[in-house]
């Protein structure tokens, strides 16, 4: 009996220890999964979604191709797709790039308030989000925003318009319109307070007329930054405002605004040709402010942007933090998102050629 006791014992005992160590073994098999799943996001590898919002405006199809590159070039997989304008199809995008086995996603939205849904699926996912320099409102999905100092580049254009009309010494009054972007796109408000913080005061003393009335943001923003839409506008505005009067400026936020209103100051004014503003150095315009039809642009250099993009997509695969310069400046509606600020330079028909030619950013075939 007792035999028969230490043998029922030492069986037990043998059952116990494979349970025991079954567990042991089913506890080092989850961590090993979870350990090479770690091991698939780590900087230079991996599955990457950009989606841009559109192919009719130059720029994104060269912050698109920049990225492209520059990702591929650094060791990444990439899904790049363009919209069309169209919010649908964006989200659409988005989620078959969630769906279709992206880590990370960087996103040019084209309205920052209508990707709720497939943002909260990428956050569900565990995928990090990058805006790109559209600020996405109202989502807590947002990891980063990398993008160029949007209000500077506002107050560039003020300050270029104060210092060439020579606000603060001349008698004036000088007459002005002024042609922002898309209510959709949180930066046609940062364009257009940073040259507003500018020039307003000079609007409320006088100096500085807008014949049209049109000042307030919602009455000079222009739909989809359409080139086509800043004309019909302004071609009103000349109609009813400048058949006998002479336009010295307009302040245009971006290069498709202030084409359409090249446009249709060639077409219908004539009077002496307005000092014009822009933004985005497309070639259209760089031509225009070769031939002085367009007096001063903005350069956003896209491969620095592209290139602080990447270094976020390398910190975010790699599990650490990416670098940021600007902690305080951009509440997306859920909280402040930490942000890099490339800086926007101002191009002249006296610096072009150093600024977009000497960079290889564009040659001179490009501008014939």
């Amino acid at each position: 009996m007792k035999k028969r006791f230490q043998k029922l014992l030492a069986i037990g005992l043998a059952v116990a220890m494979t349970f025991s160590l079954a567990a042991c073994t089913s506890g080092e098999s989850s961590s090993s999964t979870a350990g090479s799943t770690a091991a698939k996001t780590e900087a230079g590898s991996g599955k990457i979604g950009v989606a841009m919002p559109t192919k009719d405006l130059q720029r994104w199809n060269q912050d698109g191709e920049n990225m492209k590159k520059q990702l591929e070039e650094a060791g990444y997989e990439v899904d790049l797709q363009y919209a069309s304008n169209d919010v649908a199809t964006q989200v659409s995008q988005i989620e078959n790039m969630i769906s279709g086995g992206c880590q990370a996603l960087v996103i040019a939205s084209i309205d920052g308030e209508s990707l709720g849904t497939p943002l909260q699926a990428a956050k569900d996912a565990g995928i990090q989000v990058i805006a790109y320099d559209r600020l996405i409102m109202n989502s807590d999905a947002v990891s980063y925003y990398a993008t160029f100092d949007n209000y500077m580049v506002g107050t560039k254009q003020g300050e270029y318009i104060k210092d060439t009309l020579d606000l603060d010494n001349a008698a004036g009054p000088f007459n002005m319109e002024i042609f922002t972007g898309d209510p959709g796109d949180n930066n046609a408000n940062f364009f257009y307070g940073g040259a507003m913080d500018v020039l307003k005061p000079y609007i409320e003393s006088g100096k500085l007329v807008v014949q049209s009335g049109q000042k307030e943001f919602a009455e000079v923003a222009t739909a989809d930054w359409s080139t086509e839409k800043a004309q019909a506008r302004m071609d009103a505005i000349i109609a009813s405002n400048y058949a006998d009067k002479n336009l010295d400026v307009v302040l245009c936020s971006n290069d498709s605004t202030s084409l359409g209103v090249e446009n249709s100051l060639e077409a219908n004014y004539n009077g002496e040709w307005p000092l014009v503003t822009g933004q985005d150095c497309d070639v259209a315009n760089t031509k225009n402010l070769i031939a002085d039809k367009q007096a001063m642009d903005i350069f956003k250099d896209t491969r620095d942007l592209a290139k602080q993009t990447v270094s976020m997509i390398d910190a975010i695969m790699g599990g650490g933090k990416a670098e940021t310069n600007d902690n305080e400046t951009y509440d997306n509606g859920t909280g402040i998102i930490p942000s890099y600020l490339c800086e926007p330079v101002v191009v002249t028909k006296d610096n072009y050629k150093e600024i977009l030619l000497d960079s290889k950013y564009y040659t001179e075939d490009d501008l014939k």
